[in-house]
C-alpha cells in the first residue's frame, strides 16, 4: 500500500506539481487508513463519496498552494455544507447544516479535502472525549487509555497518521489537552484570530478553532489558513496577514521564558516534572534566560472556568428544544412536555449536568455573585499575564498533570473531568494563545507535552520556540516506533 501520507506537505505537494500522484490518491489512501484503524473510533460520520468526487475534480486545476488535495479532519461540532454534525450528541445524530463554517469555507477554497468529521466530548462538554453519544475515540499509543478532550477524534486520528492535519477547537483547554496525551502539535490561537462563525457554541467567550497537525511546520500553515477577520463573527479581529511560519528555525538564544510557580506544584505529576525540568536545562544551555514568576488567580482557573462555560453552555444550549431542529420526541402533550423530554432524551449526562448548574448561575442575583464576579477575576488573571509578558517572550509548563490515563477509569467524578485541564483553562481565561509540543514519553510510552504560552497575537514566536524544541528532541511520534526518552 502506497504510504504518501507519510511524507511531509512539501513532499506531498511536490509529488501533486509533478503529477507523480493525484489528489485521489492521498483521499484513497486516507480511506484506506481509517478502515485500517476502525478500532480508534476517530471518526462519527464519513465524507467519502464527496471526497472522491472533489479530488477527481481538483486534477484538472493547477496546484496553487502547499495545501492543495490534502486531506483533512474537521471535528463534529464545526459545520459543514450537507455533511453531519452531530456534536457527538443523540439531540443531533440527524442534524445536515445548510451552510459552512467561515473555517470550513477557507479549507474549502485552498483545495483541502474533508474526509470526515471527528470524534469528540457531546458538545465539547468533557476532557476525555468519553461522553460522546457515539462511543469514545482510542489513544494510538495505548488502546487501554483515553485520548483526551474535547477535541479526541482529532488527536487520535493525527496521532495515528490517518491524516497530516485536523481542526480542533479549545474552550478550556480542548485542543492542547489531547494533542499532549497523543503526542501531537495542537495550538489554540488568540481568541479572535479565527472566525467561530458555524462553530456550534459552547462557551462564547472561550471557544477558539484551532489547528492539529503532525508537526510545528505543518501547524503553522494551516494557521495561515484559518486566520482573519468575518462580518458574520463580531468577535474576531482584523488584523494583517501574516506568515506564522516566518520564525521557524530562527535562533531562540537571548529569548526570556517566565515559569509560573503553579505549572510545577505538586499538582503535577513526577515524571512529567522531570522532563519540564529536562527542559528547563535544556533551553538554559540555549543561552535562554528561564525565570520562575507568579500569575495571580491562575489556581482558582478552573473555579472561574466552571461558573464562566456553564453559565454561557446553558444559555447557549437552551435552541435545542425539539422545535426547530434536532431531536424531537413524538407526540408531545404540550410545548413544555416538548421541551422537556427532548432535552432529557437528547443530551447525555454530562451535558444535562452543566445546563442546570449554569441555569443555577445566571438566575436572577447569582448572576452578579456568581457569573460577573468571575469575569472580573477573570479580568485580573489577564491584566497578570500581561504583566509577565512585559518582562517574558513567552511562558512555559506542562500541558497536563499526568499522562493519559485508562478508558475505564470512574468517571462519575464531575470535579475530574475539569482537573484534567487545570494548566491549560487560565490561557482561555486570558484570551492567549497556547500550543503543545510533544517533549517525550514517559516509562510506559505514554507521550509527555509541554504547553507553550504568548502574548495575545503572537502565535509566530509559539512557533520559533516550538520549532527549535521539536529539531532539537528529534522524537519518533509514532505509535509503536521506538520512542525517544
Amino acid at each position: 500500500m502506497s504510504k504518501y501520507l507519510d511524507k511531509s506537505i512539501i513532499e506531498i505537494n511536490e509529488l501533486l506539481k509533478k503529477k507523480e500522484i493525484r489528489p485521489i490518491d492521498l483521499v484513497e489512501e486516507a480511506f484506506s487508513r481509517i478502515e485500517e484503524n476502525k478500532d480508534l473510533n476517530c471518526f462519527i460520520t464519513l465524507n467519502k463519496e464527496n471526497a472522491i468526487e472533489e479530488a477527481k475534480k481538483l486534477e484538472d486545476l493547477e496546484v496553487d498552494n502547499l495545501l492543495f488535495g490534502i486531506p483533512i479532519a474537521v471535528k463534529d461540532n464545526i459545520s459543514t455544507k450537507d455533511l453531519r454534525t452531530t456534536c457527538a450528541s443523540k439531540m443531533l445524530e440527524n442534524y445536515v447544516p445548510i451552510y459552512d463554517a467561515t473555517v470550513v469555507q477557507k479549507i474549502k477554497d485552498k483545495h483541502m479535502i474533508i474526509i470526515g468529521k471527528t470524534n469528540m466530548d457531546e458538545f465539547a462538554m468533557g476532557s476525555t472525549s468519553r461522553t460522546s453519544y457515539f462511543g469514545a475515540p482510542k489513544n494510538p499509543w495505548n488502546k487501554e487509555k483515553i485520548t483526551g478532550g474535547s477535541s479526541g477524534g482529532s488527536a487520535a486520528c493525527i496521532s495515528q497518521r490517518i491524516v497530516p492535519l485536523a481542526l480542533g477547537s479549545d474552550t478550556g483547554g480542548s485542543i492542547r489537552q489531547p494533542a499532549s496525551y497523543t503526542g501531537i502539535v495542537g495550538m489554540k490561537p488568540t481568541y479572535g484570530r479565527i472566525s467561530r462563525y458555524g462553530l456550534v457554541a459552547f462557551a462564547s467567550s472561550l471557544d477558539q478553532i484551532g489547528p492539529m497537525t503532525r508537526n510545528v511546520y505543518e501547524n503553522a500553515l494551516l494557521l495561515n489558513e484559518l486566520v482573519g477577520h468575518d462580518t458574520h463573527d463580531l468577535t474576531s479581529v482584523l488584523r494583517d496577514k501574516e506568515d506564522f511560519t516566518r520564525l521557524l528555525g530562527k535562533d531562540i538564544k537571548g529569548m526570556k521564558i517566565g515559569i509560573p510557580n503553579y505549572f510545577l506544584s505538586d499538582i503535577v505529576s513526577n515524571e512529567i516534572k522531570d522532563k519540564i525540568n529536562e527542559m528547563i536545562a535544556l533551553l538554559r544551555k540555549k543561552g535562554v534566560t528561564v525565570d520562575f514568576i507568579d500569575i495571580d488567580y491562575i489556581e482558582n482557573a478552573v473555579t472561574l472556568y466552571q461558573i464562566i462555560a456553564m453559565g454561557e453552555a446553558s444559555s447557549n444550549l437552551a435552541r435545542f428544544d425539539g422545535v426547530r431542529f434536532g431531536y424531537s420526541i413524538k407526540n408531545p402533550e404540550s410545548v413544555e412536555d416538548l421541551y422537556r423530554k427532548t432535552r432529557k432524551e437528547g443530551f447525555g449526562k454530562e451535558v444535562k449536568r452543566r445546563i442546570m448548574v449554569g441555569s443555577y448561575l445566571l438566575s436572577g442575583e447569582n448572576a452578579v455573585t456568581y457569573y460577573n464576579k468571575a469575569l472580573q477575576i477573570r479580568d485580573d488573571i489577564r491584566k497578570s499575564f500581561q504583566k509577565a509578558f512585559k518582562t517574558y517572550d513567552l511562558i512555559i509548563g506542562p500541558t497536563t498533570t499526568t499522562v493519559a490515563y485508562n478508558l475505564a477509569q470512574d468517571l462519575d467524578d464531575p470535579i475530574q473531568s475539569f482537573l484534567d485541564d487545570v494548566l491549560v483553562i487560565p490561557v482561555n481565561m486570558a484570551g492567549l494563545p497556547g500550543m503543545n509540543v510533544p517533549i517525550g514519553f514517559n516509562k510506559e510510552n505514554m507521550p509527555i507535552g509541554m504547553h507553550i504560552i504568548g502574548n495575545s497575537f503572537e502565535e509566530a514566536k509559539m512557533y520559533q520556540l516550538a520549532a527549535w524544541i521539536e529539531r532539537e528532541l528529534n522524537l519518533n511520534l509514532i505509535p509503536g516506533g521506538n520512542a525517544c526518552e
